[in-house]
C-alpha cells in the first residue's frame, strides 16, 4: 500500500479519476498547489448570434435523449456546443488526442481545442465533477509541459454535459485553480458561451491572474 501523499502506480489520466486521494496531494506530486475559489474567468462581450440557435437545439432534444452515459452526455451535450464554437472562431477540435509526457502523465484528452494562441482542454465525465477535476488538473499539468508553457495560463473544463466547471493552471506560479462557480447547460449558456469565446481568442490578456 503506498504511504499518504505517495502517488500509486498509474498508466493513463483515466486511472487518476479512480484514485482515492486528495487532489492537493496528487498536483503536489508534480510540484503544484490547488486553490478552489471564484476564478477570474475571462469573458468576450461581443453578440453571439448563434447562441439562441445552439440554446434552442439543446433544449428541444433533451427530452428525447437518455443521458445515463458518458458517450450520450458527450454526444448530445458537449460536442453540439463545441462544433458551433468551432465554426465561429475557425478553430480546430482533436477528439481523444493522445499526448504522453512522461509515464505518469499520458493518455488521451476528450477534447483539445486550439485556438490563435490558447489551447483548450476539455475532461468529459459522466457523473463526479470533483473527480474529473482531478483527472482534468493533472491533463493540464501535461499539457503544460508538452507546451513548455511559462507565461500563459492553460484553461480546462470538466462536463458531465449539463454541468461545466472551469480551472486554470498558472505556469508562473505553479497553481491549479479550481472555479467554484458551475455552469449549466442550457440554462447557463449565455454564460459559458462567452468564456470559451474569451478563452480561444486573443482576449484572455490579463484575464486570469496568478
Amino acid at each position: 500500500m503506498p504511504t499518504r501523499g505517495a502517488l500509486p502506480p498509474v498508466s493513463s489520466f483515466a486511472d487518476y479519476f479512480k484514485l482515492n486521494m486528495d487532489i492537493d496531494d496528487v498536483v503536489a506530486q508534480f510540484g503544484y498547489t490547488f486553490e478552489a475559489e471564484a476564478a477570474r474567468l475571462p469573458r468576450t462581450t461581443r453578440p453571439l448570434p448563434w447562441y439562441a440557435d445552439l440554446y434552442a437545439r439543446l433544449e428541444a432534444s433533451l427530452p428525447y435523449v437518455s443521458l445515463t452515459s458518458e458517450t450520450a452526455r458527450r454526444e448530445f451535450l458537449i460536442a453540439p456546443v463545441l462544433l458551433d464554437l468551432a465554426r465561429y472562431l475557425h478553430v480546430k477540435i482533436k477528439v481523444e488526442f493522445a499526448l504522453e509526457v512522461s509515464q505518469q502523465l499520458r493518455g488521451n484528452l476528450d477534447y483539445l481545442v486550439q485556438g490563435q494562441h490558447q489551447l483548450l482542454v476539455i475532461e468529459a465525465k459522466n457523473a463526479d465533477l470533483q473527480r474529473g477535476f482531478t483527472q482534468l488538473a493533472v491533463e493540464l499539468i501535461a499539457l503544460a509541459q508538452w507546451t513548455g508553457a511559462i507565461s500563459i495560463p492553460l484553461y480546462g473544463a470538466v462536463s458531465i454535459g449539463n454541468v461545466w466547471q472551469f480551472g486554470i493552471l498558472h505556469p508562473t506560479t505553479s497553481r491549479i485553480i479550481q472555479d467554484v462557480n458551475i455552469f449549466r447547460v442550457p440554462a447557463d449558456l449565455h454564460e459559458l458561451l462567452p468564456i470559451l469565446v474569451a478563452i480561444l481568442s486573443e482576449e484572455t490578456s490579463g484575464a486570469a491572474q496568478p
